[in-house]
C-alpha cells in the first residue's frame, strides 16, 4: 500500500476511542503523537511484511502443485499395478484397495472398503487360514506368504499367492497389513496339464513297454547292429573322457588364476617412481580402456595387471592370463580364440578360447611383442569389434573383455622392423603405464627385503629378523638386472643358507658396481670393456647367426630328426618362438 493510505490508517489508529461510562485521563486514553519519522518507518516494515507474505504464499501454493502432481502420480502406480494391492487391518477388514485388486474380485472399489475380506474367500480352508495369516503377519515384521482361492467375476475360482507385510501406522496405535495379491489362476491350470501330460506320457510309456518286452525276439537279428552301436558308444565315450578332461584342465586353470588373483602380495614401496605408477593404475581401473605395461623383465607388470583388474568394475570376474611367448606358434590361434572339432589334424574335440573364458572380465596379454604376425590382424579385429570365429567355425561370437597388454620389447622399434603391426599398436597404447626398473627406486629394496623375508621365513621355516647394513648397502647398491624377480631369488637363496637369526647373503656383490659403471658405459670398468669389446659379437648376435647357418644348412627345415630343432637340442616350438624373437624370417 502507498505511503499516504498508510498515514491515513496511521492516524485512524491514534485517534481516540470511547470509553464508555467512565472518564478516562488524557493520558490513559490518547496515545502519543507519532513523529514523522516513525510513522515512515512503520509503513515500510509493513510493507516489508507485505512482501514476506506473499512470497511465503507463493512458495505455498506451489509447493501445493507439487504434491498434488506427487499425489497424482503416485496414485496411478497404485491403482494401475500389475498385482492387486489391499490394505486391511488386525480383523481382515479391507481399508485401502487398488483398482487391481477391485478388478481380481470383480467388485467396485468403493463396495470393497470397509467389509470384511473373508466374504470375497472360496473356501472354508481359505476361510480358516487368512486369520492365522494376518495374525503371522501382525506377530512378525518379515514378509509372509500364502496361498488362498478366492471368488472372481460370475463365481469363478481365483487361485492367488499373498505376500503380506505389518505397517505400523504412526498417526494412530492401529497397526495396518499391506498385502499384494497375485492372480496365479493361469499357473495352476498350466501345472495341472502339465500332470495331465505326465500321466498321459506314463501311460505311453507303459504301454510302449509292453511292445517291448514283445519285441525282444527280434533283438536276436540285430546282433550286428548293436554291435555296430556299440562301437559307437566307445567313441563317444571317449570323446565324453577327452571333453570332461579339457574341463577339469579349464578349471584347473581357472582355478590357478582366482589363486593368483586373490592370494598376491600388494605392489611394494614408496618410491616416487612407484608412486607415479600407482596413481595412473588408480586412474585407469575403474575405466575400461585398454592399458599397455612396458617395463623391463621382473618390474611387476603382471601384479600391476592384477592391481588394475582388482581395481575394476569387472573383479568379479576373472582374469585370464595369456603368455604369448610360452604358446606354441601352431597352438596360439586355437588357444586364443577356440577352435571346432576337426578344424586341424588332431583337434579331435572342441576346444574354448581365452577370449571366451574371460567374457565379461579381463584378459591380459603378457609378452605381446612375440605374437605372431598373422594373428595381429586378428586380434586387432577383436579389439576394434568385439567379435571372433574359432578355428573351423563359421559364426561369429562376440565378446566383452577389458585388455591389458605387456611387453618387454620397444614396440616402436619392432615396428620399424615389421615385426609388428602399427595400427595394433596405437590400439594397445590407449593408456601405457611403464614399470621402473628397481634400480631406479632403490628406495624401496628395504621393503621388499622385509616383504620376501617373511614369505621364506613362514615357507621354509626359519626365524630370519636381522639384515645387517652393510648387505642392505650392498643390495642397494646392485643394479639388478632381473629387477624384483632377481632380488626374490637372492633373498630366498639367502634364507635357505643363513645361520640363526641373521641374514648371510652369499652372493658376490663386491663387483656390483664395477658391473653397474660398465653398464651406464662410466668410469675404468666401461672404458676396459669397451677396449675388449671391439669387433667382438654380443651373445645374443652369435646365437641368433648359429640358428640361422643351423636353418639355412637344414634348408629352413624346422622339426624331424634332421631338422634345425634336432640339432640345436631345442623343442620345435622353442625354436620358432627364437625366430620370432631375433627376427628371423624366411625370404
Amino acid at each position: 500500500m502507498g505511503i499516504d493510505k498508510n498515514k491515513g490508517l496511521l492516524n485512524t489508529i491514534a485517534k481516540p476511542r470511547p470509553t464508555g461510562q467512565h472518564r478516562l485521563s488524557a493520558q490513559s486514553v490518547f496515545s502519543p503523537p507519532l513523529t514523522k519519522e516513525a510513522m515512515l518507518r512503520l509503513v515500510q516494515q509493513l510493507e516489508i511484511h507485505q512482501i514476506e507474505l506473499e512470497s511465503q504464499n507463493e512458495e505455498l501454493r506451489r509447493a501445493r502443485e507439487a504434491l498434488e502432481v506427487s499425489r497424482n502420480s503416485y496414485a496411478e502406480l497404485y491403482d494401475f499395478a500389475p498385482a492387486g494391492y489391499f490394505t486391511f487391518d488386525i480383523n481382515g477388514v479391507i481399508r485401502q484397495v487398488n483398482l487391481t485388486g477391485a478388478n481380481l474380485l470383480g467388485v467396485e472399489r468403493h463396495l470393497l472398503v470397509d467389509t470384511p475380506f473373508a466374504r470375497y474367500i472360496a473356501d472354508a480352508q481359505g476361510r480358516e487360514l487368512f486369520p492365522r495369516h494376518l495374525a503371522n503377519v501382525a506377530q512378525n515384521s518379515s514378509l509372509q506368504q500364502c496361498e488362498i482361492r478366492l471368488k472372481g467375476k460370475g463365481d469363478s475360482i481365483v487361485y492367488t499367492q499373498f505376500r503380506s507385510v505389518r505397517v505400523d501406522d504412526s498417526s494412530s496405535s492401529h497397526i495396518r497389513i499391506f498385502c499384494s495379491v497375485v492372480d496365479g489362476t493361469i499357473a495352476r491350470r498350466l501345472k495341472e496339464d502339465l500332470q495331465k501330460s505326465h500321466d498321459n506320457l506314463e501311460s505311453t510309456v507303459s504301454e510302449r513297454t509292453g511292445k517291448l518286452a514283445r519285441a525282444n525276439q527280434m533283438l536276436a537279428r540285430e546282433v550286428e547292429e548293436r554291435k555296430k552301436t556299440e562301437e559307437s558308444l566307445q567313441d563317444a565315450c571317449s570323446e565324453i573322457k577327452r571333453l570332461k578332461d579339457r574341463l577339469q584342465a579349464e578349471n584347473i586353470y581357472l582355478q590357478q588364476e582366482v589363486a593368483r588373483q586373490y592370494n598376491s602380495c600388494e605392489i611394494i614401496g614408496q618410491s616416487e617412481a612407484l608412486s607415479q605408477v600407482m596413481a595412473r593404475i588408480e586412474q585407469v581401473a575403474p575405466m575400461d580402456a585398454t592399458v599397455l605395461l612396458q617395463g623391463e623383465t621382473g618390474t611387476g607388470k603382471g601384479m600391476a595387471a592384477r592391481a588394475i583388474h582388482r581395481s575394476s568394475a569387472r573383479r568379479e570376474r576373472p582374469m585370464i592370463t595369456v603368455n604369448c611367448t610360452t604358446l606354441p606358434a601352431t597352438l596360439v590361434e586355437s588357444e586364443l580364440f577356440g577352435r571346432e572339432k576337426g578344424a586341424f589334424t588332431g583337434a579331435f574335440a572342441r576346444q574354448i578360447g581365452r577370449f571366451e573364458l574371460a567374457d565379461g572380465g579381463t584378459i591380459f596379454l603378457d609378452e605381446i611383442g612375440d605374437l605372431p604376425l598373422e594373428l595381429q590382424s586378428k586380434l586387432l579385429r577383436v579389439i576394434q569389434d568385439g567379435e571372433f570365429e574359432r578355428l573351423g567355425a563359421n559364426h561369429t561370437i562376440k565378446t566383452d573383455v577389458r585388455i591389458i597388454a605387456a611387453t618387454n620389447r620397444n614396440l616402436e622399434q619392432e615396428i620399424r622392423t615389421g615385426r609388428f603391426r602399427e595400427d595394433l599398436y596405437y590400439r594397445l597404447n590407449v593408456f601405457p603405464i611403464s614399470m621402473p626398473p628397481l634400480r631406479q627406486r632403490s628406495e624401496d629394496i628395504p621393503l621388499l627385503v622385509e616383504f620376501f623375508l617373511a614369505k621364506f621365513n613362514k615357507k621354509i621355516g626359519r626365524e630370519i629378523t636381522t639384515v645387517p647394513s652393510e648387505t642392505m648397502r650392498a643390495l642397494q647398491k646392485y643394479h639388478w638386472p632381473g629387477n624384483v624377480r632377481e632380488l626374490e631369488s637372492v633373498i630366498e637363496r639367502a634364507v635357505i643358507t643363513s645361520q640363526g637369526s641373521t641374514l648371510q647373503v652369499l652372493d658376490q656383490f663386491n663387483n656390483f658396481r664395477m658391473k653397474e659403471d660398465a653398464a651406464n658405459n662410466t668410469g675404468p670398468a666401461a672404458n676396459e670393456e669397451r677396449e675388449e669389446g671391439e669387433g667382438i659379437k654380443t651373445l645374443v648376435d652369435l646365437e641368433r647367426d648359429y640358428i640361422l647357418g643351423v636353418l639355412l644348412k637344414t634348408g629352413w627345415r624346422i622339426e624331424g630328426a634332421s631338422g634345425a630343432a634336432g640339432i640345436l637340442g631345442l623343442n620345435a616350438s622353442t625354436l620358432r618362438a627364437r625366430m620370432r624373437k631375433f627376427g628371423i624370417i624366411r625370404k
